[in-house]
C-alpha cells in the first residue's frame, strides 16, 4: 500500500515529519493493510494535492467495487459528489439530509435553467415563476417555481439577444448542504 499510495521513498521517515498530506496517505495504508470490511475515515482528502486526491479516490472506488463499504466526512464536498453513492449532511450533530445526490436534488431544490445570452440587459423580469439567482457576464442561472414554463424563459432570452446556452442546472452539493444548514 505504501508504493500505491506514492509513499515508497518515505518508508523510513518518521510519520511525524511527513507533511499533512503524507500522513494522511500513511493513515489510509494503516488501515486498508488488513483487508477490512468497513473503511471509516475522517476527512481522508484533507492536506493532499490533486495526485494525492486522484489516487485516494481511485483507492476508495476500487475498494468499494470490492464490496468495501466506505463511510467518510469530508468538507469537499465536490469529492463527496463525485464519489458517494448516499451522503448524510450534519448540522450540529444532527443528520438534517440523508440519501442520494440525485434524491436530494429533486426533493429539496427547484428547477433550475442556465442561460446565456449575448445583452447585458434585465430580460428576465416579467417572466412568470422566474427568479433570477445568480448573473455574470451573460451567463444568468434561473430558478422556477413548480409549474412555471421553462419555455417562457427561453422566449424572453431570445427577445433579448443571441441564446449561447440554454440548459438544466443541477445545484451542487455545496449548494444543498448550504440550502439545508442555513434554514
Amino acid at each position: 500500500w505504501t508504493e500505491r499510495l506514492g509513499l515508497g521513498e518515505l518508508s523510513e521517515r518518521p510519520v511525524e515529519e511527513l507533511s499533512l498530506g503524507n500522513q494522511q496517505r500513511v493513515q489510509l495504508a494503516a488501515a486498508l493493510v488488513h483487508d477490512p470490511p468497513l473503511l471509516i475515515l475522517d476527512e481522508p482528502f484533507s492536506g493532499l494535492d490533486p495526485i494525492g486526491t486522484e489516487v485516494m479516490s481511485e483507492v476508495l472506488r476500487e475498494r468499494t467495487a470490492q464490496g468495501v463499504a466506505v463511510v467518510f466526512s469530508s468538507h469537499q464536498l465536490e469529492l463527496v459528489e463525485r464519489l458517494c453513492d448516499d451522503v448524510a449532511i450534519v448540522n450540529r450533530g444532527r443528520i438534517v439530509a440523508a440519501g442520494a445526490v440525485e434524491e436530494l436534488r429533486s426533493e429539496r431544490s427547484r428547477p433550475r435553467l442556465r442561460v446565456q445570452v449575448d445583452t447585458n440587459g434585465d430580460w428576465l423580469s416579467g417572466v412568470p415563476g422566474a427568479t433570477l439567482v445568480s448573473s455574470a457576464n451573460g451567463d444568468v442561472l434561473v430558478e422556477l417555481d413548480d409549474g412555471a414554463d421553462d419555455q417562457l424563459v427561453l422566449d424572453a432570452a431570445r427577445r433579448a439577444g443571441r441564446v449561447r446556452r440554454f440548459e438544466p442546472a443541477r445545484p451542487t452539493l455545496a449548494e444543498l448542504f448550504r440550502g439545508v444548514v442555513e434554514r
